[in-house]
């Protein structure tokens, strides 16, 4: 089995009750916020689609927010391509309603004021754009910034193409680069000799902080709705945010 085809994200993946028995997740290293991104610095997220920042770093995003620290969010896509085919939720509907979500998601954080840059580039062919991507990218940071991206393992080709672009953009100016597991949580298994884990950090959330996540995340109406016109689930069922909304997140620094 080739290494694409050995992280397909397929069925409902390792539930998030087997991710919580395995100690090996308590046992991570604690980075703190304000040590992963110390004052005078800004933190930059690199998100393939509307959501991942949240689902991935939402958490840390609020705490980092309180810490007074600048947040850039890069929208590489408007998350176009998520309904094939659905008249209720067509390309220009979808094109509109994503990047409102964002919004309202950040607001719920806290985090009303955050910059937000759109670089509308195609869902779902990221791969074909990384270059011009990791071009873009480049012309946005600053080598003080640190770079939170999609891992590049992570099993979604556009969540791959992006942590690639972004580490590339990264070293180029020397920043810091961090990468964002998401769908790892589903392909991978407790202990998964694929997931690096020498590297793997947690950063905690607190119940407000957690709570604030959960809030945010329900901004995505479009994800965690089903689809009437294709009766196809909703994008984010509740076996996947099992997984992703939990007392803390994990790095790969």
């Amino acid at each position: 089995m080739d290494a694409v085809n050995s992280r397909r994200i397929v069925g409902e993946g390792t539930s998030a009750r087997d991710w919580a028995a395995w100690s090996g997740l308590e046992t991570l290293p604690v980075l703190e916020p304000s040590t992963l991104v110390p004052e005078g610095s800004r933190v930059v997220i690199v998100a393939p689609h509307p959501d991942d920042e949240v689902l991935g770093t939402g958490g840390l995003l609020a705490r980092l927010g309180r810490l007074g620290r600048d947040v850039l969010l890069i929208a590489v896509t408007d998350g176009t391509a998520s309904h094939p085919g659905s008249s209720s939720w067509p390309v220009e509907r979808l094109a509109a309603a994503r990047p409102r979500e964002t919004r309202e998601a950040l607001s719920r954080l806290g985090l009303a004021h955050v910059e937000v840059e759109r670089l509308e580039l195609p869902d779902g062919a990221l791969p074909s754009h990384e270059g011009r991507l990791a071009g873009l990218l480049g012309e946005r940071l600053r080598p003080e910034d640190v770079v939170l991206a999609t891992w590049r393992m992570d099993g979604h080709p556009d969540h791959e193409a992006v942590g690639r672009a972004a580490f590339r953009a990264s070293a180029a100016l020397e920043t810091r680069f961090v990468e964002v597991p998401i769908w790892t949580w589903h392909w991978a298994r407790p202990g998964d000799a694929r997931v690096p884990w020498s590297r793997a950090r947690r950063i905690l959330l607190d119940e407000p902080t957690l709570a604030l996540k959960r809030r945010a995340t329900a901004a995505y109406v479009s994800q965690l709705d089903p689809d009437p016109s294709t009766g196809r689930a909703p994008l984010l069922p509740p076996h996947v945010l099992a997984r992703l909304l939990r007392s803390f997140e994990v790095v790969l620094t």
